[in-house]
């Protein structure tokens, strides 16, 4: 098992302290606001200390670059000998030691739907006509999307394999041999264009590489914060970088997962880890905290294996404000009023379903600064940040607006058309947790016409306002 140490985790004015081991697999599961970016910190803090027992080089793996610049301001003083980074800029570098990344070697997204489109179309081609070669090409690509996720690698594995997260009745058993030939023209054809990978097989390609990679392990401990949105095979290949007489600490909050990977530890590649479980919430007051407790007993939350559901808090504040608009435009300049008055005193974040939806208040907020994925310098002041539920994973803000949360726009009708209302349900009700979860004491909802079913309907939890 190797040394066991003592992690000290510091959020607010509490403190506790976690006993893990420095070798094997590790997994703490916490609530939102229970500390688990900070304790992911200390681990690495600690575990590329010099001077500590079992210490080596230590890889940081965060959720995406933003998160990854809020790390490295909020604890550059103590992880000055860790790398931080995401999933792809490691997988990038890794294969490009291995001369595997020559040039633009990952199809970029808008060939990837181009692709998809053609291999559908040579497939059908050659077949009888069918029902099935008519759905959207959204659904292709997801299918395909998630049999890279899941590093599917034969038309029998796929046949075997329980189809989680979308029911057969949408891609029955006997079509999957025909979805697989289809996988298989548009791989065929991202090589003959000149791209050995896209976004959601190279973790495949990694975790083949580490396989036969015979050299000694550059890390010696792996960290992945908020990893329950990594897919299994992006965990996988990280467990392969560790060395045997190293570690891999996962920290993660499954009622947080956006992407239905439906994760398990062994899909992962984690071999009979240690999980720890944290309830306590230490970001939130009790008000928001109610609300994420409601929003995470939500039908759509039902049959989740390791969800941790949150404690309530003791710090009080404001119950969050639910705002309702006949008029969108309206609703738009009241977000714009209110974001410019809270951003005197604190920081205020608006988070939106969808990038279009960030880029109109970014049009009329020019001053506040953008959340993106391409986000690495990160400042704490008072100020407006704007962007999407996805971009706001792992931080944490004074204030939270969410607007656009009506029955029209959330869930989003292209993800609907894309996965049905069903998942595109789960999806989006764990979105909206994400977003709940950022605020630290205030938290302002709105919505034009009819409000979204995915909002809790107890009225008790909400300050009701017409506009």
């Amino acid at each position: 098992m190797g040394r066991v140490v003592a992690l000290p985790k510091l959020v607010g004015r509490q403190r506790e302290v976690v006993y893990l081991p420095t070798q094997g697999h590790q997994v703490i599961l916490g609530t939102a606001g229970s500390g688990k970016t900070s304790m992911a910190v200390l681990r690495a803090a600690q575990l590329s200390n010099p001077s500590f027992p079992g210490s080596g080089k230590t890889l940081l793996i965060t959720f995406n670059k933003t998160l990854g610049a809020y790390i490295r301001f909020l604890a550059a003083d103590i992880l000055r000998g860790v790398t931080v980074e995401n999933f792809h800029r490691f997988a990038r570098g890794y294969l490009s030691a291995l001369g595997q990344m020559k040039g633009t070697s990952i199809l970029p997204t808008k060939r990837y739907v181009e692709l998809v489109q053609k291999a559908v179309s040579n497939v059908a081609g050659h077949h009888d006509s069918h029902a099935f070669f008519n759905r959207p090409s959204s659904f292709f690509e997801a299918e395909i999307r998630w049999l890279s996720q899941h590093g599917i690698v034969s038309s029998e594995d796929y046949d075997s394999i329980s189809r989680t997260g979308r029911s057969d009745a949408r891609l029955i058993r006997s079509m999957r041999p025909t979805m697989w030939k289809i996988l298989e023209e548009y791989r065929r054809l991202r090589l003959e264009a000149g791209y050995r990978y896209d976004l959601y097989d190279i973790a495949s390609a990694v975790a083949y590489a580490f396989d036969c990679d015979g050299r000694p392990r550059l890390y010696r401990h792996v960290i992945v914060d908020e990893g329950q949105d990594l897919s299994p095979e992006m965990l996988r290949a990280l467990s392969k970088a560790v060395p045997t007489d190293g570690s891999f600490t996962f920290f993660g909050d499954v009622a947080q997962q956006i992407y239905g990977n439906q994760l398990t530890w062994r899909s992962a590649g984690l071999n009979h880890p240690k999980v720890w479980h944290f309830e306590e919430n230490y970001r939130n007051t009790q008000a928001i905290a109610d609300l994420a407790l409601a929003i995470s007993r939500m039908p759509y939350y039902a049959g989740e294996a390791d969800l941790v559901a949150p404690k309530q808090p003791a710090a009080e504040g404001p119950k969050p404000t639910l705002v309702h608009f006949t008029d969108r435009d309206r609703e738009i300049d009241f977000v714009v009023d209110r974001s410019t008055r809270f951003a005197r005193t604190r920081s205020v974040a608006i988070l939106t379903r969808t990038r279009a939806q960030a880029r109109t208040f970014i049009s009329k907020l020019p001053e506040a600064r953008k959340l993106t994925d391409s986000l690495e310098i990160w400042k704490e002041t008072t100020g407006i940040w704007i962007g999407t539920l996805h971009s706001g994973k792992g931080l944490e803000f004074d204030s939270v607006i969410l607007p656009h949360l009506s029955e029209a726009e959330f869930p989003h009708p292209l993800a609907v058309e894309k996965i049905g209302l069903e998942e595109s349900t789960a999806i989006d009700g764990r979105i909206l947790y994400v977003g709940v979860t950022r605020a630290r004491t205030a938290l302002l909802l709105t919505y034009t016409g009819d409000r979204t079913a995915l909002l809790p309907p107890n009225r008790t939890l909400y300050v009701e306002v017409e506009e």
